[in-house]
């Protein structure tokens, strides 16, 4: 297991460039499945997830050529069905939460679809039951095998298009279900779909394939079936998960940071949620600018006074993967924050950490924690800590930039499955930190 030493308290100056979306890779890269003509991919951020994704692909028979720094070709016109139930498969498969979404361009391909229990961020509980819906809503005859923790799903005869409701809006079982839907018979509507951007970007990379989608950008999303799907080119957008993480890694270590070709148009809520904690952002073309914040920042009250409560939300919402962010750069603000995480009941778990550094924070439950700012009065203090999930070791990696001192993560593999060679990146601007 590898580790972060890392010294605190060092102002950083400079520019970073935002990697590919994560989330939006993960949907993408499935795509390649329903169509056997070439399909090149740009702005691939090269990290464990996307990687182990790749790697899988090219067990199921998909050609892969790489052309260059992020770029890559895929073909899959010679899938290898037979490889799904192979024991390799078991394992690669179940190491990986976004495997899930090569359920949905398989069935709708080729009549059948099967995945062990994905894995992932130990989070709490992330049901699997509005993907599994879905396919059955098209026609899909569903099993389960509880001794192996295999699912599977099959329509030999192929789907039909129908009229859905989603039980809830997620936003890779939306992904699932449009990728099995694009080659239905007849017309398929979901309504309480996700309408997030990476979502749109895969509806977009579809119709750019041949599908017939339309209400992309809402929650009711409506599929016309096509015979079959062509080839095509995308780009990922940069990272909205990444650019939140730079702007909190900005304001806690009070350093002027400009970050790069962030797309604006698609950060929604998320630059308004970070004023609200009293950090201030410059937009310079599509860059954002954050100035050093050497008097600190303080967190505006909600219009009545009341403490400023940020919480999760179905997009336009504000995104859950930020509120880990939100909520150690909120140690430090003047004023005080109600950080309440709705979807995941585990998230908030790795506050005993940043209590350990001299954090101020009472955790109510599981699902929501009073933050108390220290205004910089108290500087956290360096130790010694684990990285539990992609989005807590990102946080605590901000946490240690700031602390006095020199801290040590472990399991950093955690953060290397979400982010891009981020130790290089961040000595780039300035940050001591060190891989052992």
């Amino acid at each position: 297991m590898g580790i972060f030493k890392i010294e605190g308290g060092i102002q950083l100056k400079g520019e970073i460039t935002p990697q590919g979306a994560k989330n939006e890779a993960l949907q993408i890269l499935c795509a390649v499945l329903l169509t056997p003509e070439k399909v090149t991919i740009n702005n691939i951020p090269d990290i464990i997830d996307i990687n182990k994704l790749i790697t899988l692909l090219g067990n199921l028979g998909v050609k892969i050529q790489k052309n260059g720094n992020s770029s890559i070709t895929f073909q899959a016109d010679e899938v290898n069905m037979g490889y799904l139930e192979t024991e390799a498969f078991k394992k690669e498969g179940g190491s990986l939460r976004g495997s899930i979404m090569i359920v949905g361009p398989l069935l709708a391909r080729f009549g059948k679809g099967y995945i062990p229990k994905p894995g992932g961020d130990k989070i709490g509980r992330r049901r699997l039951d509005t993907h599994f819906e879905g396919f059955i809503n098209l026609g899909a005859k569903f099993r389960y095998n509880r001794e192996d923790h295999f699912y599977g799903v099959e329509a030999p005869d192929g789907l039909t298009g129908t009229d859905m409701l989603l039980d809830e809006a997620s936003v890779t079982g939306t992904a699932n279900i449009v990728m099995a839907a694009v080659l239905a018979k007849g017309t398929t509507t979901v309504y309480n779909a996700a309408c997030e951007p990476y979502l749109q970007q895969l509806c977009k990379m579809l119709n750019s394939m041949g599908a017939k989608i339309s209400g992309v950008g809402s929650n009711l999303l409506t599929i016309e079936g096509v015979e079959a799907l062509g080839g095509c080119e995308h780009r990922i957008l940069p990272d909205m998960i990444e650019i939140g993480s730079w702007i909190g890694l900005a304001a806690m270590t009070k350093s002027e940071i400009t970050i790069k070709n962030v797309s604006w148009e698609n950060l929604g809520v998320i630059p308004n949620v970070f004023r609200k904690l009293g950090i201030t952002l410059e937009k310079k073309g599509d860059d954002i600018f954050i100035p050093a914040h050497v008097n600190g920042y303080e967190v505006k009250t909600d219009i009545d006074g009341s403490i400023l409560t940020i919480a999760d939300a179905p997009w336009p919402g504000f995104t859950p993967d930020l509120l880990s962010i939100v909520l150690v750069v909120a140690t430090q603000a003047k004023g005080d924050v109600l950080i309440h995480q709705k979807m995941f009941e585990s998230r908030l778990f790795f506050v005993d950490k940043l209590i350990d550094m001299g954090a101020k924070i009472i955790l109510c439950d599981p699902h929501r924690a009073v933050v108390i700012g220290h205004d910089f009065k108290s500087q956290l203090k360096a130790t010694t800590m684990s990285s539990p999930d992609i989005r807590a070791g990102i946080s605590l990696l901000i946490a240690a930039l700031s602390a006095k001192g020199t801290s040590t993560i472990q399991n950093i593999e955690q953060i290397d499955r979400g982010y891009e060679r981020i130790d290089e990146r961040l000595r780039a601007i300035g940050a001591n930190i060190v891989r052992a």
